[in-house]
């Protein structure tokens, strides 16, 4: 098989590619390039190109089957950015990649710690040398009620991690497991919502679930709900979420992923216009902690990405099926 990997990082995954594709007889070429419709010819010549979060609209996989490449392999858990159904009529394969749920569940943990100790407004007081206490008291973790939507493999990490604290936990998924109900409630998604102090999404991005965080959810959340998203940006409303942090109802917002994100993060942006004015809107509040979609960027996430996008292009290469494609 010969792969061809786009937007490589030789500062950090160049090293698991060459490792890796040694391992499994891969031949591989690479561009530390954004795809698009001016470099597709780069590929040219490969079996499968090696993504993360670029828009694989139509015309993009038109231009990619019409230079002989039969499998986009992306090296990210979700795969919204791809029309899937269109790269199917084509005959063409989409996999995907799973690594160590433990790097965004510890993320999340974080983000949710820093909410409760009001970690950014100390922090950004202190930069000015204002040592004082006053607005600065924050609430005990333990004595709060955090909802989990979403209990696949990050989100019941996150329940397993948070054993450890002492909060009550409530959880929401459509497809419930035995193992989580040891540690967490199974309730409905009005219910977390209106009993929870701290809310996390951990679900994927699909038409059934766009801006599940809307103002009539925010409308039900407790006074001074924190909302944590290290999952996908479409699933809050960010007009709702910054009214919701205007009036009060919001005591604070971490994020990890924004709606629009695509083409700004993973980029270095300095001193341009971001074309987002809402994620600037957002960075401006000192209780809301903005990422730049990091939550998974550990060490060993990154070789399970890159190896685990070799894998599912392989696979599906010499026909066979795995938990890696897409259907």
């Amino acid at each position: 098989m010969k792969l061809f990997v786009y937007s490589m990082r030789e500062y950090d995954e160049l090293a698991f590619f060459e490792k890796f594709c040694g391992e499994y007889g891969v031949e591989f070429g690479y561009t530390t390039q954004t795809p698009c419709l001016e470099n597709v010819e780069l590929a040219k010549g490969y079996d499968v190109v090696d993504i993360i979060t670029t828009i694989m609209d139509k015309p993009m996989i038109d231009a990619f089957h019409a230079a002989g490449i039969r499998c986009i392999s992306s090296r990210t858990i979700g795969y919204d950015h791809i029309d899937t159904e269109y790269a199917h009529t084509l005959g063409m394969g989409v996999t995907h990649v799973t690594y160590n749920p433990a790097s965004v569940a510890d993320y999340t943990i974080m983000l949710m710690l820093m909410g409760c100790r009001k970690a950014k407004h100390i922090m950004e007081r202190a930069a000015i040398q204002d040592y004082t206490l006053k607005g600065k008291i924050g609430r005990e973790f333990s004595d709060c009620t955090v909802g989990v939507i979403g209990t696949g493999r990050i989100g019941k990490t996150v329940i397993d991690h948070l054993g450890g604290f002492g909060c009550k936990m409530l959880a929401y998924d459509i497809y419930e497991q035995e193992a989580v109900r040891e540690k967490a409630e199974y309730v409905s998604l009005d219910r977390l919502i209106r009993e929870s102090d701290i809310i996390t999404l951990h679900a994927p991005a699909t038409d059934d679930n766009y801006h599940m965080i809307d103002t009539q959810a925010i409308q039900k959340m407790k006074d001074g709900v924190i909302i944590i998203n290290c999952a996908r940006g479409a699933l809050i409303d960010t007009d709702a979420l910054i009214e919701g942090i205007e009036n009060g109802k919001v005591g604070f917002a971490g994020l990890d992923v924004v709606e629009h994100e695509s083409g700004l993060y993973y980029f270095n942006r300095m001193g341009e216009p971001l074309g987002n004015p809402k994620l600037a809107i957002l960075r401006s509040y000192s209780n809301v902690v903005v990422t730049p979609h990091t939550a998974f960027y550990t060490d060993e996430a990154v070789s399970n990405m890159a190896e685990n996008s070799i894998i599912g292009a392989m696979k599906f290469i010499s026909g066979e099926h795995s938990s890696f494609e897409v259907r």
